[in-house]
């Protein structure tokens, strides 16, 4: 079915001209032709639209989406992504909704609230400029939305995981251990695991991350002292990444 550039434009909520300006930089071009010589376009231009429209409310430049589009061959693969993301955002706002209602009830009723209870739903935006100014805004949406996704029990659970992991290094790092060793090589597997189960990290598609990603997040550990301090300081910090770095090298 072909759709006139004005059907498509009042249904997706954007201008004409804004259509011909996707033709005119090669994100979107028109099926065809109709009277008078006015675009058109086909049920799969259309749905090339969504995902353009979804990737854009994510933030993306026009830039970036043409080879994030190039790149997604699994059309169906990558709308299932953003309906994940949609749903996660869906969950977010339904928890801010039930905050807001908690803390309009209490100040109705004259009773006191849990500073958490209050701010739940607030927290999606913690690290998402730095995520998208180091490796893209698709990798922040894709690992937000799996985060969302876990909800509140499947996120405690991964918190847990991850203090454990932070707490197995620190105490490696107070032994003295050799970042090269049996143990330190073993953690390192460990922690490559891990990051390669956060969607959207460089690599996570094939479940372990990219040697790039694993020394370049490695010397963040040492160089930032908010990461740092999550494996007992600078001096903890530098045998985890000593011991990744030798990882990665051999492994990845």
């Amino acid at each position: 079915m072909n759709r006139s550039i004005q059907d498509v434009a009042r249904l997706a909520g954007i201008s004409s001209r804004t259509l011909r300006h996707y033709d005119q930089i090669g994100l979107l071009a028109p099926s065809g032709t109709g009277p008078g010589g006015l675009r058109q376009y086909d049920d799969a231009r259309v749905r090339r639209l969504q995902r353009i429209l979804l990737l854009r409310d994510l933030g993306l430049p026009l830039t970036d989406i043409g080879r994030v589009l190039d790149e997604q061959a699994d059309e169906a693969g990558a709308l299932r992504l953003h309906l994940d993301q949609l749903r996660a955002e869906q969950d977010r706002l339904a928890r801010q909704v039930a905050s807001v209602e908690r803390t309009v009830t209490a100040i109705e009723k004259g009773e006191r609230l849990m500073a958490e209870d209050m701010l739940d739903g607030f927290d999606h935006t913690q690290h998402e400029e730095e995520v998208t100014e180091r490796w893209g805004a698709d990798a922040y949406a894709r690992s937000d939305a799996w985060w969302r996704g876990l909800g509140p029990e499947g996120q405690k659970e991964w918190q847990a995981r991850t203090k454990e992991l932070g707490e197995a290094w620190g105490e490696a790092a107070r032994r003295g251990v050799d970042p090269t060793s049996e143990e330190a090589q073993a953690l390192a597997a460990r922690h490559a695991a891990w990051l390669g189960g956060i969607p959207g990290t460089p690599g996570s598609e094939q479940g372990r991350p990219t040697k790039e990603y694993v020394v370049g997040l490695a010397e963040m550990y040492v160089a930032d002292p908010r990461f740092a301090k999550n494996y007992g300081g600078t001096e903890g910090a530098t045998v985890v990444r000593d011991a990744l770095v030798a990882y990665a090298e051999r492994e990845l």
